[in-house]
């Protein structure tokens, strides 16, 4: 069975607190992107010689580490632990989303096989209690079982769908071959409710979004890395009508009324994408 994960974007992310557990509460709005990973899944043979329940295959883009602690595996072994009758798996996850770029590529990939092990073996499960694993898994793993925007408080797993369609907005994505780490990005982070909240930000023209609806994120990144800031300027330079870093980064990205001209941003391990929503 084949599925596809999809990216998303953050249209603002307000960090308002630190909580108890050394995990901070945020405020969000997740918008769904179509760039898109392909996950297959099919049962193992019962002759075959593997040493792992789920046995995961990753091409396309390397990934460091142990295959087994993907984001996949895990997923898929979470709910073994409660459905123990399900079969041993191959995976073939073919990634095309940029990793560690704010845009939710592995996340993506648990919510979406999550969702695909509950249709393949009528698991039963509905929409609440699939969000429900996913958020044991990570922050933004719960927005993957809606995929459809959504506002999000807590570490991102309280989810509330709002209405908004930026249908007809071209949407224009760079992200620089510069990793951004989650820790690094909350290194320099101040905790602070803003004036207005992101939620009532999207609900206004995009044309007024320019310093009303802020990453919070951008702040502690830039600092350490302003060749993406530079990228987000260079965005409005060339005739954005918003553009922000998504999640903790590093990808940039546009929202425009005609498509940008991104050959600018042609340097090695760049990626760049233009798509009309």
């Amino acid at each position: 069975m084949l599925t596809r994960p999809i990216a998303k974007i953050n249209l603002g992310l307000n960090v308002v607190e630190k909580r108890p557990d050394g995990y901070h509460n945020l405020e969000t709005v997740f918008y769904p992107v179509q760039i898109e990973d392909a996950l297959e899944v099919y049962p193992m043979d019962p002759e075959f010689p593997s040493e792992y329940d789920c046995d995961l295959k990753v091409t396309n883009i390397t990934i460091d580490g142990d295959e087994q602690r993907n984001l996949v595996v895990r997923a898929y072994n979470l709910l073994k632990a409660d459905f123990p009758t399900l079969p041993r798996i191959h995976a073939h996850l073919y990634k095309g989303i940029p990793t560690q770029a704010g845009m939710g590529g592995g996340s993506s990939d648990c919510g979406f096989m999550i969702t695909l092990l509950n249709q393949m073996f009528n698991l039963g499960l509905t929409d609440q209690h699939m969000i429900d694993y996913a958020a044991r898994l990570g922050a933004d793993c719960a927005f993957f079982i809606l995929n459809r925007p959504c506002y999000a408080e807590g570490i991102g797993e309280k989810l509330q769908p709002i209405n908004l369609d930026l249908k007809g907005w071209y949407l224009s994505l760079v992200r620089p071959d510069i990793p951004v780490s989650t820790r690094e990005a909350f290194a320099l982070i101040k905790p602070h409710h803003p004036e207005v909240n992101c939620r009532e930000v999207v609900k206004q023209p995009v044309e007024s979004w320019r310093g009303a609806l802020v990453n919070d994120f951008e702040g502690s990144v830039f600092a350490v890395h302003p060749e993406l800031g530079a990228v987000k300027d260079r965005l409005y330079d060339l005739g954005a009508t918003y553009a922000a870093m998504s999640g903790s980064g590093s990808t940039l990205f546009a929202l425009s009324r005609q498509p940008l001209n991104l050959d600018e941003f042609n340097s090695e391990g760049t990626f760049r994408k233009t798509i009309l929503l």
